[in-house]
């Protein structure tokens, strides 16, 4: 009778235990995305799809390789994750043949942006809220999820034909266009996914490793 007590934690565990490894390596692409933004002057809406479409894969195919065995106990997360990975590889895919499409890219990059943010954050979103007080990932779906769709809101608020001419402080006449503003929202958004996502994960695999040992603990005691 003891031994099933404890058989449920032990699945939480090892569930959390494969799960925070997806975490910390999605903050990768984010990172990368989020230094080739900052680091780079050109915020042309050619840069953009470009950082845009290979963040957008990657993120993808780690969800699609990582997150079906790490949440097998939970079918509904599972296959929003999924959906997810599907249209975040399907986003970046249409992001990256746009990239040299001349005029084409600014709405490109507004429409690709928009449907991939508002679809992905609002299934991660949901799936935090559908676990909200009964599993440890409820918090970090609902923050990204969050942070997700305030990107699409954000893309939605800028005019696509935003174009102000402008002189800075030395005197060189300037331009503030919609694909400097988004581009930077984006590399903004990224920076955030990057330390959000390896908060969540190495919180995930200190708070699996501490569950691990009250499991084994128990698991002895009851023996005993």
């Amino acid at each position: 009778m003891a031994s099933s007590a404890v058989a449920a934690p032990r699945s939480a565990v090892e569930s959390t235990s494969r799960y925070w490894l997806f975490q910390v390596l999605r903050a990768v692409p984010a990172a990368i995305a989020a230094a080739v933004i900052t680091f780079n002057s050109d915020h042309s809406a050619s840069l953009g799809l470009t950082v845009f479409g290979g963040f957008a894969i990657f993120t993808g195919l780690l969800t699609l390789g990582l997150v079906p065995r790490a949440l097998a106990s939970d079918r509904g997360a599972r296959l929003n994750f999924l959906i997810s990975g599907v249209v975040s590889v399907l986003a970046g895919i249409v992001g990256l043949i746009f990239a040299n499409a001349g005029t084409a890219a600014v709405p490109a990059l507004f429409t690709t942006v928009i449907a991939w943010a508002l679809i992905t954050g609002a299934l991660e979103l949901y799936s935090g809220f559908r676990v909200r007080g009964r599993s440890p990932f409820a918090r970090d779906w609902m923050t990204l999820g969050g942070a997700t769709v305030l990107l699409a809101v954000a893309y939605l608020v800028v005019p696509p034909e935003l174009n102000q001419q402008f002189e800075g402080p030395d005197g060189v006449a300037r331009s503030l266009t919609s694909s400097i503003v988004t581009v930077g929202i984006f590399g903004a958004y990224a920076a955030i996914v990057a330390v959000l996502s390896l908060i969540g994960g190495f919180s995930l695999k200190w708070g699996t490793d501490d569950a691990r040992r009250a499991s084994t603990s128990g698991s002895s005691e009851s023996q005993s």
